[in-house]
């Protein structure tokens, strides 16, 4: 009798649980996090669950789910590189999946497990992505390098000017010619004009007593 109730019972309370608003617990239904990198997953549950275990197992059925880490007394658990923390101040627990591998793809489950009555859980799906490879990123990077150091090179190329033989055969100057002649003028101009002065002193002294001729007595005496 008894199995015959539950085996009527279990596939209603399972249904219950689908419909929105009677899961007690929500999570993401999908995850993607990058190989050699950390992924976090955060539950959230109703406060009546502050004081329940939190579990965080990896499989699609319930009953099938392998228990990878679980929080019991303490509100912490680590197993390898999964951990879980409960956090009751938030209603949340998250759990955090370090180093991430190829492997770690697949199906998991955030679980309550309540002390009467059904455990609750939220499927989450977790996709790893490959990292780019250091070397990959060098391959790619010196094409792109080459390929500026290139144009720098053509940009200077056409923006520098031509140069010919002409132009750096240096012409002759016409400044030390011009400087000559200057200071020959200038020396002229010294040298002749106390000579002109000096000349023309001369010829009005000369001329001097010719103009007083005519009347000796209004003339000054220079003998």
């Amino acid at each position: 009798m008894i199995p015959r109730v539950m085996a009527v019972w279990l596939p209603s309370a399972l249904l219950l649980l689908q419909v929105p608003g009677c899961v007690p617990l929500r999570g993401p239904s999908s995850m993607t996090g990058t190989v050699g990198e950390s992924l976090r997953v955060r539950c959230q549950y109703e406060e009546k669950h502050k004081a329940n275990s939190k579990t965080w197992c990896r499989g699609s059925l319930l009953p099938y789910c392998r228990n990878i880490v679980k929080t019991r007394a303490s509100k912490e658990a680590r197993n390898g590189r999964v951990s879980i923390r409960d956090d009751p101040a938030t209603l949340t627990f998250t759990v955090t999946l370090d180093n991430l591998t190829l492997e770690d793809a697949g199906t998991y489950m955030c679980v309550i497990t309540p002390s009467l009555g059904i455990d609750s859980y939220s499927k989450v799906v977790v996709s790893v992505v490959p990292g780019k490879p250091l070397m990959s990123w060098h391959s790619e990077s010196q094409p792109n390098r080459t390929n500026t150091l290139g144009s720098l090179k053509s940009s200077l190329v056409h923006t520098q000017p031509s140069v010919t033989t002409e132009d750096t055969t240096p012409g002759p100057s016409p400044h030390p010619r011009s400087l000559l002649s200057s200071i020959y003028f200038q020396l002229l101009v010294f040298l002749e004009v106390p000579l002109l002065l000096s000349m023309l002193s001369a010829v009005l002294w000369v001329n001097r007593p010719q103009r007083c001729s005519g009347e000796k007595r209004h003339c000054p005496d220079y003998e």
